[in-house]
């Protein structure tokens, strides 16, 4: 860039300025500039015919405003080199948005015009110095029927109304501008957001389903042409099972990830990155709370599509955006299972003596069995293989007349300095007892060290053919960390079956697991309520491809070593 005093003359207004309204208003500019002059160059490019503003068109029309009286001076300007376009924009919109403001039409385009050269809305919002609410609040304009931004351009939409039309579909936005056009009353205000949002009446044109399916009352508007579904749980059943049917097809076309958000959740596509199929792309449903379900196909969340260029340009694994479990959920799964297989394991003495051989040699310690929230530790103490692990602890501990650390464990931990045990001491008692005994002692320590994340427990459970139902049934820790609504649905099919999960697809996950429940407790007859889901299976399994745990990952290493024990 270069500083040049140029002809008033010769410079002209650009299309490229990202002010469109506004511009000409300029009566707190001509004084100034009459007493001070100039103070900041104008930003301009050259073109075939001179120079065009793309900073500076209220310095312009000022100074054009003040030649009409006095003779013009040359006027500073600063020209830019040739294809900085979207420098351009960035340095108009950075001058001018702490002015004279602009609307939010103007701040909308330049935002869009910046987005499509590859600026993210962190980018944008660290240029011009202002929050990334901001940027997705003018982006969001995007989505709104065009007429009805030419109308607020009109100034005959007020901006409170806009931002909430923002929040409408586009069906919601033209009927809304249906009702402005015609004679009939156009909500405003917060008139608007409880047409918007606190209506009831599902239209019959929502239904995904077969008309013939649905057996209640269809109401008609005796004003219009419109109908609605007089019983809406009935459509939301028929329009489960449909979403249901969408879901499997989009699935069965190879979708990374289908997302079907609670009905009336907010999902916003300015948050993502537009990602085709056959590079992870997601499918997500959205529910308005009126019936109306929209498919967004190739959509990854920007922080998610980001991470995954990072892992592909450092060739580590993608991550996965969703995990089915969440990692307390894994704590609980992974000490109730290793509970069942330690306790089992004391049935096994000849397994035991081999472990054993093999911990040593790598080095072992006590498992404390540590939970990583209270409700976790609770539930663990309703496990019934725990009480005859601890009364075989007592015993032996009887045996060889020591005393039990504070978390109860028989064998110190390795941070444990204070409790330390005399080999001596143990040999000369170990030699007094018979074989029997002995074996008996080397079992239980061989269980007690088995730490509660170990792959071995993972082998053991299927080697011993460890059966959960035997110790372990869902308790409500459980269901309060089985979060993931799309694994909770595969699990009320597996538990009440496909019809049932289909017709609450779209029920809330604290919903459909109350269905589970009252499958296990019997209140419902319809369903197994011997029920237990697959994570607790040898080997364990998972609903969705999204929920690989560290369990399953080490089987697949470690599986083939024990496939002839």
């Amino acid at each position: 860039m270069e500083l040049h005093h140029i002809d008033l003359t010769d410079l002209k207004t650009t299309a490229l300025n990202v002010r469109k309204t506004g511009g000409k208003d300029v009566a707190d500019l001509v004084p100034s500039i009459k007493s001070l002059g100039v103070l900041q160059p104008l930003l301009v490019r050259k073109n075939c015919e001179g120079y065009e503003i793309v900073a500076g068109q209220r310095r312009y029309h000022a100074l054009l405003e003040i030649a009409e009286a006095e003779n013009p001076e040359l006027v500073p300007c600063i020209v830019m080199q040739d294809g900085d376009d979207a420098k351009a924009i960035e340095a108009s919109l950075a001058e001018n948005i702490v002015r004279l403001p602009m609307d939010e039409i103007d701040q909308y385009k330049a935002f869009a015009a910046l987005s499509k050269k590859g600026a993210s809305i962190e980018d944008i919002a660290v240029q011009f110095g202002i929050t990334e609410r901001l940027v997705k609040q003018r982006l969001a304009l995007g989505t709104l029927y065009p007429p009805i931004l030419t109308a607020y351009r009109r100034e005959e939409v007020q901006i409170s109304d806009l931002r909430l039309l923002t929040m409408a579909t586009l069906k919601q936005q033209k009927a809304w501008w249906k009702l402005v056009q015609g004679d009939d009353y156009a909500p405003t205000g917060y008139r608007l957001k409880s047409w918007l949002f606190d209506g009831e009446e599902i239209p019959v044109s929502n239904a995904l389903f077969d008309l013939e399916a649905y057996k209640g009352t269809i109401v008609s508007d005796l004003f219009g042409d419109d109908q609605y579904f007089a019983d809406s749980a009935a459509f939301w059943e028929l329009q489960s099972n449909a979403i249901a049917e969408k879901m499997d097809e989009y699935r069965g076309e190879g979708w990374s990830s289908v997302i079907l958000h609670d009905v009336g959740g907010n999902w916003h596509r300015w948050d993502c990155v537009e990602v085709a199929k056959d590079k992870g792309g997601e499918v997500h449903i959205t529910c308005a709370a009126h019936g109306e379900i929209n498919f967004h196909e190739g959509y990854l969340d920007e922080r998610a599509y980001k991470k995954r260029q990072q892992a592909q340009e450092t060739g580590e694994a993608v991550p996965v955006t969703r995990p089915e479990l969440t990692k307390p959920m894994e704590n609980y799964l992974n000490l109730h299972r290793h509970s069942a297989v330690r306790t089992k394991l004391l049935g096994h003495q000849d397994v035991a003596l081999r472990l054993l051989v093999a911990q040593f040699i790598a080095g072992s310690k006590a498992d404390a069995q540590k939970a990583v929230r209270d409700d976790i530790s609770e539930s663990l103490t309703t496990n019934k293989a725990e009480e005859p692990f601890k009364a075989e602890r007592q015993d032996i501990s009887a045996l060889l007349d020591l005393k039990q650390g504070e978390d109860h464990t028989m064998i110190p931990r390795k941070d444990e300095w204070e409790r330390f045990l005399d080999p001596y001491a143990l040999f000369a008692k170990l030699l007094k007892l018979d074989d029997e005994a002995v074996l008996r002692i080397l079992t239980f320590a061989t269980a007690e060290t088995l730490p509660s994340d170990s792959s071995m427990v993972e082998v053991l459970g299927n080697l011993l053919k460890v059966d959960m139902t035997e110790s372990w049934s869902p308790d409500q820790t459980f269901f309060d960390l089985f979060k993931d609504k799309e694994a909770i649905n595969a699990a009320l099919s597996d538990c009440a079956g496909e019809v049932v999960a289909n017709g609450n697809v779209t029920a809330a996950a604290k919903t459909q697991k109350s269905i589970i429940q009252k499958c296990l407790s019997g209140e419902r007859k319809d369903g197994n309520k011997d029920w237990q889901p697959p994570y607790m299976a040898f080997p364990m399994q998972s609903y969705t491809e999204r929920g690989e745990t560290k369990a399953m990952r080490d089987w697949k290493h470690i599986s083939t070593l024990f496939e002839a024990a």
